[in-house]
């Protein structure tokens, strides 16, 4: 597996804040550091993009409608998107600061923000950022592994996971008991994964969820 050197690589700056102007206004700073920077309106639309495997970090505003910014920090840790979050708010108080750092944030800055303080604060979520940019990383390779299952393995693999023996499979999927062996070797080829304990480490970060049949 090959992986980019963290310090070579390009950081992308995720911005997502509905007040336009703050968003140009972000945007405009960390471009001119030279940062890929990617910004939205609505955080909905942030969450359905996928995080680059490059470092990253994400400026976020803390209120926004229908889904604020600790409601996006919630939806990230479901999805196990691990990247660092600097808050922005126009009403900072202790007790949303505390909230923010609780949440997992690297910083809790208040609107107008000076524009060193924002790049120090990047800075040091993006430098923050390389455990869990490995991480991503690994991610997507699982998730290319199982991408090139049949439907037949997908299906095999929770079965498996469930603590099925090779009968039991057999049964389950009504083939032979050889045909549920081939199937359960070509699983372990494809996700390479050297045991039954790995395999199910495996789907459990991939979020997969066992298949038990009576």
């Amino acid at each position: 597996m090959q992986f980019i050197d963290p310090v070579a690589s390009r950081p992308t700056i995720f911005v997502v804040d509905d007040d336009a102007s703050v968003r140009a206004s972000v945007v405009s700073l960390l471009e001119s550091e030279d940062y890929l920077v990617r910004s939205f309106a609505c955080a909905r639309d942030f969450l359905a993009t996928p995080l680059p495997q490059e470092p990253a970090c994400l400026i976020l505003d803390m209120h926004m409608p229908v889904l604020g910014g600790l409601d996006v920090v919630a939806e990230l840790g479901r999805m196990d998107a691990g990247i660092p979050v600097i808050f922005l708010t126009g009403v900072g108080t202790i007790a949303l600061s505390v909230q923010a750092i609780k949440a997992g944030a690297t910083e809790f800055l208040t609107k107008p923000v000076q524009p060193e303080r924002l790049l120090d604060a990047v800075r040091s979520a993006l430098a923050a950022d390389v455990p869990a940019q490995l991480l991503r990383r690994e991610l997507a390779v699982l998730r290319e592994r199982l991408a090139s299952l049949t439907p037949r393995e997908r299906e095999t693999m929770e079965l498996v996971i469930g603590g099925l023996l090779n009968k039991q499979v057999a049964d389950a999927m009504g083939i032979s008991e050889i045909m549920a062996k081939t199937h359960k070797r070509k699983v372990m080829e494809k996700m390479q994964a050297r045991s039954l304990p790995d395999l199910v480490r495996d789907a459990e970060r991939l979020r997969i969820v066992s298949t038990r049949h009576r």
